[in-house]
Formats: structure tokens, sequence, C-alpha cells
């Protein structure tokens, strides 16, 4: 098993952390393998999915020896690359006598192997064998539709659990809410016995019908193959119960002085106390306040009144009577 550091810088511990688990966890990423020995539709069947997958898949073209998933002891290796690639889903591809070109898709939970299924194709056709319009082909990363036809996938043990498995690869990170325009692919899933599945994949073509739903035509545009299946391994029920444990809901916390309205949404309260601009100290530097001070004196030195004269002698003196 790969060694426990301890980060020792930011960008170490940035990745740790987006590794570590979440309440609400991101999309599946996907690992792909080769086996000790594969045949060229092998080779194809896992260069396609990786293609379908390419912005959350991971791709090693080395051969791997001494994987063997289903013995004891056999699926430690995949523990080890899911660990080292932070892979929730591997698909491992192998080729022997006894099973032609074999596929096993393994999920796992905290990096241990969580459920197994083993399955043979059979009847592959590429992407390159479909003639459409280019203008059709799926973007990368879109959505997709998933759909799954047949009451063997309601019945079956094998295709019950081959139907969890082809969900969880396919359907990338999950959402609440998506666009119409943007669906622009379809994944058709046929339960044509009772392990026999038919897998193609298709693009959306959307057409006026009159109404503000459209029209949906499906355009073919692969891959397709027909999925055997051999093997599966489901989990036991304490790992399958501690895997699907969840967070408890939280309850929202209440915002105050906040209410909705049918018309204009959402509406604040907002309290302000009172200003008492009055109070408020005005600075005694500011160049006004001092031209204002000298006006004010030079003002009140002119509405003194004058100082009072000594009183002249009212009297004049009498001139000599004569």
């Amino acid at each position: 098993m790969l060694k426990v550091r301890t980060p020792k810088n930011g960008k170490v511990k940035r990745e740790l952390e987006k590794r570590a688990p979440k309440l609400v966890e991101t999309g599946k990423k996907t690992l792909i393998l080769h086996g000790t020995k594969t045949s060229g539709v092998l080779n194809e069947v896992l260069t396609e999915i990786y293609h379908l997958k390419k912005e959350s898949a991971v791709k090693y073209s080395r051969r791997n020896e001494g994987i063997k998933p289903f013995e004891n002891g056999g699926d430690s290796s995949l523990e080890f690359f899911s660990l080292k690639t932070d892979c929730s889903i591997i698909v491992y591809g192998s080729h022997s006598k006894k099973r032609p070109d074999n596929l096993v898709i393994a999920r796992t939970y905290d990096h241990h192997i969580y459920d197994l299924i083993e399955v043979g194709i059979e009847n592959f056709k590429s992407m390159h064998s479909f003639t459409y319009d280019k203008k059709l082909s799926p973007r990368v990363g879109s959505k997709p539709f998933i759909t799954f036809i047949g009451e063997g996938f309601e019945n079956v043990e094998e295709l019950k659990h081959l139907k969890e498995v082809l969900l969880d690869m396919f359907r990338g990170e999950v959402v609440e809410n998506i666009n119409l325009a943007g669906l622009d692919r379809v994944y058709v899933c046929t339960a044509i016995s009772p392990n026999k599945v038919f897998l193609t994949h298709c693009a959306l073509r959307m057409k006026k019908s009159g109404s503000v739903v459209p029209r949906m035509e499906l355009v073919e545009v692969g891959p397709s193959m027909d999925l055997v299946v051999r093997r599966h391994r489901l989990p036991s029920d304490g790992l399958r119960k501690e895997a699907m444990k969840t967070a408890k809901d939280q309850a929202k916390k209440k915002e105050k002085n906040v209410s909705q309205d049918a018309i204009h949404g959402k509406i604040g309260r907002i309290y302000i106390p009172d200003q008492k601009v009055g109070d408020v100290a005005l600075p005694d530097k500011s160049k006004g306040v001092k031209r204002e001070r000298r006006e004010a004196k030079m003002k009140n030195r002119d509405d003194v009144p004058a100082s009072k004269k000594p009183k002249e002698d009212s009297e004049k003196p009498k001139e000599d009577s004569e």
C-alpha cells in the first residue's frame, strides 16, 4: 500500500483535501487497465470506453500481471491503483482461451473492492463503423440519458447488478437541474436474455413537435456490443450498509428580517439606527471653519458700541455784562 505522509506544503494539502470524503460526492472517475493478454477487440473496447468518459477517466496502457479479481488476494493490485489514481470504478480487460474478450468492472468503497461483475464482449461495433452526420456527434462531457429496456433488469439478480454498475459508470456527476438543450446522447441497454444485454450509444436529434417539448429521434453513433454476464460478486450486508450511509439533512438556519414574495421575490428589512448628525464633532483644523471664525470675529468687532466720550460742559461761560 502507499505510505501515508503528512503534507509539507499547501499544494499537497489541497490535493489531499480533494481526495478526502465529502458530504456531497463529486462524479466518479474510471480507471482502465489492461491484463497480461488482451485481444484486438478488447483493446478497441477499452479505448472507446475511455473516449466516452474522457474527462473523468484514467487509462493505463501497460500490461499488468497478477491481477485476478475473483480470487482471494487477487484484487489487492486493483485497490492499489484505486488509491493511487483516486478512481472509484475500475474497468479491467483480459483475454484467455477459457474467457475470451473478458471485461471486469469493479466498484470501490474507501479504496477497497466493493463489488465485481464480469462480462464477455460479443458482436462489437466501433464508432468508426457507423455513418452519420458529424454535426450530431455528442459533445465531450455532456450529460447522457440512460434507458434500460426489459423485465430482466427488475427480476434477474445478475442483470439488476449490471444495471447498477452501468448506471454508476456512465451517469457522470449527479445534478439537480439540467438544460434540455444540453442533452445530446443516450445509452440504450436492452435485456435480450437472463444473462445477455445489448448496449449501444446513440445521439439525440431534436425536431419540432408543435409543443414546448421537442420530438426526439435516436441516431446510432456507436459503440455497440453484447454484454454476456459470466460472474459477479455482491458486497456483504455490513459493507453495503456502511457504504449507503448518508449525512443527516441539516435544518436550514432561519434568516432574520428576510421574507419571500411571489412577485418581488426575496425581500429584506434593514434597521438603521439614529445617526445623530447634530452631535457629530466637526474637525477644528478645516480651513472653512477658520475663515468663518475670522469673519465672525470681525463682525463682532464692528457691532460693539463706541465707548462713551467724556461729557463736555453744556453750559457756556457767561459773557461779562456790560
